[in-house]
C-alpha cells in the first residue's frame, strides 16, 4: 500500500442539456457520461491514472451499480476494501455555464464496521469526511506513524472539528466557509488553529487561497482558460486533490507550491471534459496544459 483513500462511492450520470422537462414533458440531452463518483473516490482514481495506485476504503452494495463500480476499480488496478451498504449511491449531474446542479441518492448506512488494514509502506492518507469513524481512526493512526494526512473539506461533517486535529494538509471548499460563517481568511486562521501544517480554500475560477508550512499566505490563480472551453466543472476539485497527493508521493522533496501547481493543471484538464473518467489526466496531459499556458503567460500565474 502506497496510499490509502477513504470515501463514499457514487455512480455519476452527467448530462448536458439546455432544458429540464417537467410534468409529462420529454427532452433529449446533447451528451452524457457515466462514471465513478464521490470526492475521495474520484481523487483515488486520479492518483491511479497518474501512476501511483492507492488502496480505497469505499462503500459498495451488492447490486448492479456496485458491480459496475468494482469493474471500474479493477480497470485501474485499485484495491477496494469494501464497506457494505444496502444500495449504491447515485448522482445526476447537470453542468451548465461553469456551474453544476446535482441530485443525489445516497445510502451511507454502513452494515459492517470499517475494515482494519495494515498500513505498512503507506505514505499518504486522503479522506473526505465520509465514513467519519474510519476517517478519524486512520487519521490518528497515520499521524502517529508520521504518514501524511490530507483532507478534502468539501462540507461540514459530524466530526470535522475533531478530525482536523490529525490533518497535515487541509484543502477545503468555499461551501465549508459558508457553513461555518467564516471568510476565507478566517478559515485559514481556523485551519492553523487546528494544527494543519498546510491549509487552503479552493475558489473555482478565483483559484486557491492557501498557506504553507511557515504560515505565509499565498494565492494560486486559476489558469485563464476561455469560458467556452469549460464543459464540466464537477469533479475538478476531486482531481485537484488526487493530483497533489500523487505529486507528493512521486516528488516528496518538492514544495507544496509545486504540488498545487501540478494539481491546478490537472483540474484545468478535467473541466474541459464531460464526466469524471474522461477528465482524469495523464502526466502527458498535465504537461500539455502547462506548456499551453506558458505561451504568452503572465508572470503572476507561475512565479
Amino acid at each position: 500500500m502506497q496510499a490509502l483513500f477513504i470515501g463514499q462511492t457514487y455512480i455519476d450520470v452527467t448530462f448536458i442539456t439546455d432544458h429540464m422537462p417537467t410534468g409529462d414533458e420529454k427532452h433529449v440531452a446533447k451528451a452524457y457520461a457515466v462514471s465513478f463518483g464521490g470526492n475521495a473516490v474520484t481523487a483515488a482514481f486520479c492518483c491511479a491514472k497518474l501512476g501511483i495506485v492507492p488502496d480505497l476504503i469505499a462503500t459498495v452494495a451488492n447490486d448492479w451499480l456496485g458491480r459496475m463500480f468494482q469493474d471500474m476499480s479493477a480497470k485501474y488496478g485499485i484495491s477496494i476494501h469494501p464497506r457494505k451498504v444496502n444500495s449504491s449511491s447515485l448522482s445526476f449531474i447537470m453542468p451548465k455555464d461553469g456551474k453544476r446542479a446535482i441530485v443525489r441518492c445516497r445510502d451511507d448506512e454502513h452494515i459492517h464496521p470499517f475494515p482494519l488494514l495494515n498500513l505498512g509502506g503507506c505514505r499518504a492518507l486522503h479522506i473526505d469526511g465520509h465514513q467519519p469513524d474510519a476517517a478519524i481512526h486512520y487519521a490518528k493512526l497515520c499521524r502517529e506513524a508520521g504518514i501524511l494526512t490530507s483532507l478534502d473539506g468539501g462540507g461540514l461533517r459530524t466530526n470535522t472539528h475533531e478530525l482536523l486535529e490529525f490533518i497535515d494538509v487541509a484543502i477545503v471548499a468555499e461551501r465549508l466557509c459558508e457553513q461555518m460563517d467564516l471568510t476565507p481568511e478566517k478559515m485559514l486562521e481556523y485551519l492553523k488553529s487546528r494544527g494543519c501544517r498546510v491549509g487552503g480554500i479552493t475558489m473555482g475560477e478565483r483559484g486557491l487561497l492557501w498557506y504553507d508550512e511557515t504560515g505565509a499566505v499565498h494565492t494560486l490563480p486559476a489558469l485563464p482558460i476561455a469560458r467556452e472551453r469549460v464543459l464540466d466543472t464537477n469533479g475538478a476539485g476531486d482531481v485537484f486533490h488526487g493530483a497533489y497527493v500523487y505529486s507528493y508521493l512521486a516528488n516528496p522533496g518538492k514544495s507544496w507550491q509545486d504540488h498545487f501547481e501540478f494539481a491546478r493543471a490537472a483540474s484545468t484538464f478535467k473541466i474541459q471534459r464531460l464526466g469524471n473518467e474522461a477528465g482524469l489526466p495523464t502526466l502527458a496531459d498535465i504537461e500539455a496544459v502547462k506548456q499551453e499556458f506558458q505561451i504568452g503567460r503572465k508572470k503572476e500565474f507561475w512565479d
